[in-house]
């Protein structure tokens, strides 16, 4: 099923990315953790690409057999890293032979040991031209990124609100911010996009924070902050592997609550195939329900 026909029901989405395995060990924790997740029923399940498009095929094969083995509906991450226009296409065309519906099309990471974008020959420039170029010719329900706390390439945050609206324009139906931990930084986000003319549903990225240490070389890499109290309560913990996780796995449900209370359509998890946290976040969502108590004060769904 297209995730814009799924966004479009009265519920909020809970979707779950995950990213291609390297190593048997990593075999074994991708599926323990889509056999866990699945008990959940999520709206979605997404998996990433590799720095450099290093896993292409392999992520649509994951995809795939999310839909088949499991019966989860999938999307495939999609760069235009280290690739022509027509070995985008060959891909894309892969995509559709396997049943995939749903695609989310970004720029994506130079490939390791290369630290600033360059053009493939014969390939695109922009997340945009992506977007325009699956547009034309395919079917798929498109997702893009945005960047609450604006894009580490951005000149500015009016730059890369621009550039966001450039890829809406060619095509994107759904976006899915970066992982933030501040939700005014959200609200003030979607405010500005909405002020662009950007119209489709915003969906928020949450990551649910299980080591400090990980969280800060995360955070560091892409550009997001830590709130001051979030960051002394974590590094009080930081020798304490399972406060750290009951504190973090606290934080992000009352996070996801104010979100889902406000109106945004849905919760986009950043599992790092691991899936207790995330089980216990959601479990707890949907027993309580914030969304159905509160009028939503944001247009987070667009329309």
């Amino acid at each position: 099923m297209r995730i814009d026909q799924i966004l479009d029901s009265d519920e909020p989405s809970f979707s779950f990315e995950l990213f291609p395995p390297k190593t048997p060990e990593g075999e074994r924790n991708l599926h323990v953790a889509l056999e866990e997740l699945r008990t959940l029923s999520p709206s979605f399940v997404s998996v990433t690409y590799g720095a450099g498009g290093s896993t292409r095929a392999k992520t649509i094969e994951i995809v795939r057999n999310i839909k088949r083995e499991y019966g989860l509906e999938a999307m495939a991450h999609f760069t235009c890293v280290g690739a022509t226009v027509p070995q985008l296409r060959s891909t894309l065309d892969d995509m559709l032979e396997v049943g995939i519906e749903n695609v989310l099309a970004l720029r994506g990471d130079p490939p390791a040991g290369q630290e600033q974008w360059v053009k493939t020959d014969g390939g695109l420039e922009y997340s945009s031209e992506l977007v325009a170029m699956i547009k034309d010719r395919y079917p798929f329900a498109i997702g893009a990124a945005c960047f609450p706390e604006t894009h580490i390439h951005a000149a500015s945050p009016e730059e890369d609100l621009a550039h966001l609206a450039e890829k809406v324009a060619a095509g994107a139906d759904f976006l899915i911010t970066q992982l933030f931990f501040d939700n005014d930084l959200y609200f003030d986000f979607l405010a500005r996009a909405r002020a662009t003319g950007i119209e489709v549903p915003i969906i928020p990225g949450i990551l649910p924070i299980t080591h400090v240490g990980q969280l800060e070389r995360m955070t560091k890499m892409c550009g997001a902050s830590i709130p001051e109290g979030l960051h002394r309560e974590l590094r009080l913990r930081a020798q304490q592997p399972e406060a750290v996780i009951d504190f973090g796995v606290a934080y992000a449900t009352l996070q996801c609550a104010e979100l889902l209370a406000a109106g945004a359509p849905g919760i986009h998890f950043y599992t790092l195939n691991r899936s207790p946290a995330t089980r216990a976040i959601v479990s707890a969502l949907k027993l309580f329900a914030p969304w159905r108590d509160a009028a939503a004060t944001i247009d987070a769904r667009g329309g």
